[in-house]
């Protein structure tokens, strides 16, 4: 532990960064850690989230398009204390609640999602369908452990879909992307892309921003470790489907509808009060 890069400074982004994340639901942060810090993390991520990985011994004729979009693992912070510094660094949630435009953030919780050799795509999706807060008061950020370009199954977002809210599709499935693609077709939104991202290189896109991403048709792995933080003094809102209770179950557990946001799960990540 001694030898980790320290993510305790905080990092600044530009009004004009800010700007575009309100605007189009997502952006782009490039080197929020180097390349070099990265691999004094990524080797414990991937070794602790393939260990735990809940749908990796999943049979291919019983797998669902979930399972063929990415290896899940959760709440890596728990296990292992590389992780936890990974996850729960002040740097990566200083750019949080810049884009938030929040006095502060917490934990919501981590996932490393690895999109296998040969994995299938991700569908359309709103990430805070799940979520048992409300889709503006969060953000996810998505990092890749690896360098990776378009064949291995980059991220694509919907332009100002999260202006729409919640747009009441299905959870991540085959239906989800047949009721989505429609949806960006009948709305017109524009889609984003990038072509190549270096390990370390960030995304950051709202709870309500509908995005997907294609399938790894290489031969390597894609690692990408996903953080979500929550605005500090959110409130748990009106559950109204199984995934929220679920979600507030795992995430926020204590909590009920209409508490503030947090439980032992949810620590506090940074704070203008405290730095």
């Amino acid at each position: 532990m001694n030898q980790l890069p320290s993510f305790d400074g905080e990092r600044t982004i530009s009004q004009e960064k800010i700007d575009f994340f309100a605007d189009n639901g997502h952006v782009r942060i490039d080197q929020l850690c180097s390349e070099n810090e990265l691999t004094h993390f990524s080797e414990s991520l991937i070794r602790v989230g393939t260990d735990i990985a809940w749908n990796k011994d999943i049979p291919l004729e019983k797998q669902r398009t979930y399972d063929r979009a990415f290896h899940q693992s959760i709440n890596l912070w728990k296990l292992d204390p590389i992780a936890k510094a990974f996850v729960t660094a002040k740097r990566f949630a200083h750019v949080a609640a810049q884009l938030l435009q929040v006095d502060g953030v917490r934990l919501y919780h981590d996932q490393l999602l690895n999109k296998k050799a040969q994995g299938g795509h991700t569908p359309w999706h709103q990430d805070a369908y799940y979520w048992p807060i409300k889709g503006s008061q969060a953000i996810t950020m998505w990092m890749p452990l690896a360098d990776i370009d378009s064949p291995m199954g980059l991220v694509q977002f919907a332009e100002r879909s999260h202006l729409k809210g919640d747009l009441k599709g299905s959870a991540i499935s085959g239906a989800s992307e047949t009721e989505f693609s429609e949806l960006v077709h009948q709305e017109g939104f524009s889609l984003s892309s990038y072509e190549f991202f270096r390990a370390g290189d960030a995304t950051f896109h709202a709870g309500w921003t509908l995005h997907r991403a294609g399938e790894n048709s290489t031969e390597t792995d894609r690692p990408a470790m996903t953080v979500i933080y929550i605005a500090h003094e959110c409130r748990i809102q009106k559950i109204e489907r199984n995934e929220q209770r679920l979600d507030l179950v795992m995430y926020l557990p204590g909590a009920e509808e209409g508490d503030l946001a947090v439980s032992p799960m949810n620590p506090l990540l940074w704070h203008q009060d405290s730095n």
